[in-house]
């Protein structure tokens, strides 16, 4: 395990950003709905506000700053192509949204990421790059790529205008709810908290923000604690869509002014959530959209009587395996 120190970046986004990025993704993006369950509620103890992505175009909230990247593309830049890297929705999402801009993309992922995720990105048009996610290094990979063929790379999280589009969608929820008592956020690179720390800061001061991340893979929690981005070996969990190494220099110098912290959930508790929105909501939720719910019921008493949101990031969940894990 190795750690490193943040550079300082005086052009990290702010909630400007995030107000400029909803007008970018107006008529592309989905304004998602805001659910809520009477028996959830009365189980928990708490008002819950479910922003549910998994309604979003892509099948997550990936879609908001990858569109919100590649619209601020050059000329040059869209005739030239992109490359970006992930284990699926950022895949999924810059690969339809370089489709609808007419701009080539190629995009880096692992063998083992989920067969849906694969064939939706190739889908959309994409051109996949492969490699083994515990052997290699996918930004490395992605970097070469951009070098050796002019490509423009859009990281999946640690990038301002990713950032900022990812922000729209706790702006949006606020716009709905009004201020929260906390929000619980899934955490991977940090693009979803990070943006989220930013409409939170605008919009509800008051809310306490928690990124939630995979218990196998809590390099978020070891960076909030020492002060410092902390890189840990690819972790092995469910949440493959958090199995991150390393918070994003972006995100990080956002999460350590604004989150009141991060905290953890074991994969066992994500298969409840994945059950818990299947029988209470009758939605399908992959396994790290259910972080924050994850989170939030095993906290449920501090937050008795309270209003609570929950970002659902997304639902693109491999339906053979979704089952399999419902039926054990």
């Amino acid at each position: 395990m190795t750690t490193r120190l943040p550079a300082p970046l005086p052009d990290s986004p702010v909630y400007r950003d995030v107000q400029d990025a909803a007008r970018r993704i107006e008529g592309y993006a989905h304004r998602t709905p805001v659910l809520r369950s009477r028996m959830l509620d009365e189980a928990l103890g708490v008002e819950t506000y479910f922003k549910c992505e998994n309604f979003q175009r892509t099948g997550s909230f990936k879609f908001r700053g990858a569109f919100n990247a590649l619209s601020r593309f050059t000329p040059r830049q869209r005739a030239a192509g992109m490359v970006s890297y992930s284990s699926g929705n950022h895949s999924q999402a810059v690969a339809r949204s370089a489709q609808l801009l007419g701009i080539p993309a190629t995009i880096v992922m692992p063998l083992d990421a989920p067969a849906s995720k694969l064939a939706a990105t190739k889908g959309y048009g994409g051109e996949i790059v492969t490699y083994d996610r515990y052997e290699g290094d996918p930004a490395q990979i992605a970097g070469a790529l951009a070098a050796e063929r002019g490509l423009t790379l859009v990281p999946p999280f640690d990038h301002p205008d990713v950032i900022a589009g990812q922000g729209t969608v706790t702006k949006e929820l606020l716009e709905e709810t009004g201020p929260l008592d906390a929000l619980f956020v899934p955490l991977g690179g940090g693009g979803l908290l990070a943006g989220a720390a930013l409409a939170v800061g605008a919009l509800a001061p008051g809310c306490e923000l928690f990124g939630v991340e995979p218990e196998a893979g809590d390099d978020g929690r070891q960076s909030l604690r020492r002060g410092e981005i902390v890189r840990i070996e690819a972790p092995r969990t469910l949440a493959d869509g958090a199995q991150t190494t390393e918070i994003g220099a972006y995100n990080f110098d956002i999460l350590r002014r604004t989150v009141s912290d991060i905290i953890t959930a074991p994969d066992d508790a994500l298969v409840e959530g994945m059950r818990d929105f299947a029988t209470y909501l009758k939605l399908v939720v992959e396994p790290t959209g259910c972080l924050g719910l994850a989170a939030l019921r095993e906290r449920a008493a501090r937050w008795r009587g309270k209003r609570v949101g929950v970002l659902v990031s997304g639902g693109n969940a491999d339906l053979e395996r979704y089952a399999r894990l419902l039926a054990g």
